[in-house]
């Protein structure tokens, strides 16, 4: 006998409407979780980052100024040399015991060592001892960064509602912005509150000390989240199969290596722009463009801003339209404007240098916004982690970490201004390529 259609609507039990209750509620606290990891994280970069001449002075004194700053965003860039091997270790134990306890440990490891660069002697302390734990402690963050993004995104993913995905998952490149806001806003409130005894003293300590309250509070979320409905699923399936044998890092490497290349190639334009763009802008503004401090804050914290507000948009839009054609479409877009945009960067008015900033904040907004979900969709669930945090760092430590570095020294090396505009162009050429040879992965359930 078949049932009435109108038995269709009706309303939802009490069980169930509690069911979907606690669904909502796991949503919230899964994406809280996910934001807060993300944002210590990369307030501490945007510390780093805009305090860059102070931290020169503080361990690297015996050299001239230029110098001093090429080695401090080397020790910057070193530290994302072992993202790779971290990615590895962080994704193979997130996709065999668990997102949540891979994410509780990582957070809890950059929490410390965060902390650790605030109370480090500098070099008229304890002389070439300072750089060097300095380099060991840049070190260890990056091992942990290294899970952060990749399993906080995967986590989302696997969390969403179909058809939600992208929404969702732009989350974390939201929670990186707004973490690189706050270090900015926080920076400029030093600048403006602070003596510059004070600041080159001990004021550019306090950012890396309240890694410690921010920190703690994103592990307790994790700690009291239950993982993820796939990864249960998965361990369901395995249980059932008496499968103890799961070796995600050896199964990625070698089953789905065709995925783990698209993924570093369309991660390279992410790595360098959103370097370039975001976190070295500020300094390229100021040192090559003669742009005064405050007003390339300004233009920066702009950027910031637009970002922010348009990566929900961006995820979004994805989930209507697709990663792929996102993705593309960001690729042409930067293809065809880096090179005018950062042509009219010398030489202009702060109202037209707002201008550019909000034109590539846009840009790589729908960028951004995309590439978590895209990333997460295009590897299964066994080995999600371990396949978006390897590809994803791999591109990062190539390209990413080691921008501030190379715009420096190439603009040293050829005298040329516009070198960073060329470095950017390239990555973006990879990107396009990469996503040219992949497929669509909106409006498909989650590989299995």
């Amino acid at each position: 006998m078949s049932v009435p259609s109108a038995n269709l609507a009706m309303p939802l039990s009490t069980e169930q409407l509690h069911e979907r209750i606690s669904e909502r509620k796991a949503l919230r606290r899964a994406a809280t979780a996910s934001f807060m990891g993300n944002f210590v994280e990369w307030f501490d970069y945007a510390a780093y980052g805009y305090l860059a001449t102070v931290i020169a002075l503080t361990f690297f004194p015996q050299t001239d100024a230029a110098s001093g700053l090429l080695a401090t965003f080397a020790v910057f860039a070193l530290s994302f040399i072992v993202r790779p091997i971290g990615g590895l270790v962080w994704g193979h134990f997130g996709d065999k015991y668990g997102r949540r306890s891979a994410l509780s440990w990582s957070i809890l490891i950059m929490t410390v060592s965060t902390f650790c660069i605030g109370i480090l002697p500098g070099y008229n302390h304890i002389g070439l001892w300072a750089p060097a734990l300095l380099l060991l402690i840049r070190l260890v963050q990056g091992f942990s960064a290294s899970g952060e993004y990749a399993g906080a995104s995967a986590f989302l993913a696997e969390y969403a509602p179909e058809g939600k995905r992208g929404f969702y998952t732009s989350i974390v490149p939201a929670s990186t912005a707004a973490g690189l806001l706050f270090g900015a806003l926080f920076v400029a409130a030093m600048h403006a509150f602070m003596t510059i005894e004070d600041l080159h003293d001990w004021g550019w300590r306090l950012p890396f000390l309240l890694a410690a309250p921010f920190g703690l509070v994103g592990r307790y979320i994790r700690v009291s989240l239950q993982d993820s409905p796939k990864f249960l699923e998965m361990e369901q399936r395995l249980e059932a199969k008496e499968c103890a044998t799961h070796a995600p890092v050896r199964e990625l490497l070698t089953v789905h290596r065709r995925a783990v290349m698209i993924g570093i190639g369309v991660t390279c334009l992410n790595a360098v722009a959103f370097y370039l763009l975001l976190s070295y802008m500020p300094t390229y503004l100021s040192t090559e463009m003669g742009l005064s401090e405050r007003d390339s804050f300004i233009a920066s914290t702009v950027s910031l801003a637009t970002y922010i507000g348009l990566i929900f948009l961006m995820g979004k839009l994805s989930d209507r339209f697709g990663r792929k054609t996102m993705l593309v479409t960001a690729s042409i877009l930067f293809l065809a404007l880096t090179f005018p945009l950062f042509g009219m960067l010398g030489n202009t008015s702060l109202a037209v240098i707002l201008m550019i900033q909000i034109a590539f904040g846009a840009i790589l907004a729908m960028n951004d916004g995309t590439l978590p979900c895209f990333l997460a969709e295009i590897f299964p669930t066994r080995v999600r982690f371990s396949g978006f945090a390897f590809s994803f760092n791999i591109a990062n430590a190539l390209f990413g970490g080691t921008a501030p570095f190379i715009a420096t020294w190439l603009i040293q090396l050829t005298g040329n201004k516009m070198a960073p505009a060329w470095y950017l162009l390239a990555a973006a050429a990879v990107a396009l390529v990469a996503m040219l040879a992949s497929r669509e992965t909106a409006h498909k359930a989650l590989q299995d």
